[in-house]
């Protein structure tokens, strides 16, 4: 049996990183460049793409600053582990896992599924008064049910049992 130095643990083993327009449309490459990313590192890329999508929208949505992008970063490590980073330029705004929202909220979610894929997840100080939004993925189940994240709105989601459908009416209209 041989013993692995901490270098070795945590050195990534394949990197990736884009600095994408802080738009809803960055947002939306962010998760597509994932995706294709892991695809091509030959990983599962289902939760880390919707984590990317939960942090991109945030960091769109919350850390935007007029002029400045946000930078996504992956880092997959020798044990499989996946880190997802996205940096934004508002190191102001420190997100926090909010309280249960209620069933008829359209935001308040998105770091909550975030917790619910991520083995561990944070927040450092980046560069230029910014910040950084980190989610760790290993390989294996989620560590949480996500059923009770989902928004009640009637498109599918998935849940540890596998794919499921809010129990809420469709909106009629």
């Amino acid at each position: 049996m041989s013993q692995k130095s901490l270098a070795e643990i945590s050195t990534p083993v394949r990197h990736f990183a884009i600095q994408l327009s802080a738009t809803r449309r960055g947002a939306r490459l962010a998760r597509l460049l994932a995706e294709r990313q892991l695809d091509e590192w030959g990983e599962a890329y289902d939760a880390a793409a919707q984590v990317v999508a939960e942090l991109a929208s945030n960091a769109v949505l919350h850390g935007r600053v007029q002029g400045r992008d946000f930078r996504l970063t992956l880092r997959l490590h020798a044990d499989r582990t996946l880190r997802i980073e996205v940096t934004d330029a508002r190191g102001d705004r420190i997100p926090r896992l909010p309280q249960p929202v209620a069933d008829d909220a359209e935001t308040g979610r998105g770091l909550r599924i975030v917790a619910a894929y991520a083995h561990r997840w944070g927040v450092l100080e980046a560069a230029a008064h910014g910040k950084t939004v980190w989610a760790e993925l290993a390989p294996g189940p989620s560590p949480l049910d996500v059923s009770d994240v989902w928004p009640p709105c009637g498109a599918p989601g998935l849940s540890a049992a596998g794919p499921r459908t809010c129990p809420c009416p469709a909106p009629s209209g």
